[in-house]
């Protein structure tokens, strides 16, 4: 089994990138192979709304000039997710927004029914915030959201501070723990032949008519 994770700081190794590492360590602990992706630390195109790709539905952005339809491809293998973001103003930072969005929208497909986590670094404050709008994009992706001991929260100002943080590091391991349960489940139910349940759909109601 196989866990993608996002790293949304511009800083490649970063408190992000210490807190998505201690995530892949203790997947490894579970024969669970983690993949951790930099978003690198440049801008990020985000979503034009042009739907393109739901007139083709090829599970793909209409723009192949960077690192979206890289990020879906890679999905589509993957068995689990983390996402892992600086705190900008008591939000995620905007690369791994505008990635979000476009992944989201366009490759859907490659996430419904798989296991989410999200991750935030801070100095202090804007964490829950920042968890809160990344978990949105599980819960309308129909995914189940992995919990821990504790908010997935580490906090310092370098990757050192953030090794000192010895609850943030605790939560984090036992948010893999968790993970790799639940992936085993997953896993475990559709060995028996347990079918997914059926997902309603084409209602829309507009608020304005």
């Amino acid at each position: 089994m196989k866990v993608l994770l996002l790293n949304g700081s511009p800083h490649e190794h970063g408190c992000t990138d210490t807190a998505l590492k201690i995530v892949a360590e203790t997947l490894n602990t579970h024969d669970i192979i983690p993949e951790i992706v930099w978003l690198g630390a440049g801008p990020q195109l985000d979503c034009t709304a042009c739907f393109t790709c739901r007139r083709l539905k090829n599970n793909r952005c209409v723009f192949k000039d960077d690192i979206v339809n890289s990020l879906i491809e890679k999905a589509e293998s993957a068995d689990g997710f983390v996402f892992g973001s600086p705190v900008y103003y008591a939000h995620p930072s905007g690369r791994l927004l505008s990635v979000l969005d476009r992944v989201f929208f366009a490759g859907s497909r490659a996430f419904t029914g798989k296991p989410g986590a999200a991750i935030a670094s801070a100095r202090r404050a804007g964490t829950t915030a920042t968890l809160d709008v990344i978990n949105k994009y599980f819960t309308i992706a129909q995914m189940p959201v992995v919990s821990s001991s504790y908010w997935n929260m580490v906090h310092g100002t370098t990757p050192d501070e953030v090794m000192q943080d010895k609850e943030g590091l605790q939560t984090l391991r036992n948010l893999a723990h968790r993970m790799a349960e639940l992936m085993q489940a997953l896993a475990a139910a559709k060995a028996a032949g347990l079918p997914p349940l059926p997902t309603e759909s084409g209602a829309h109601t507009n608020f304005i008519r």
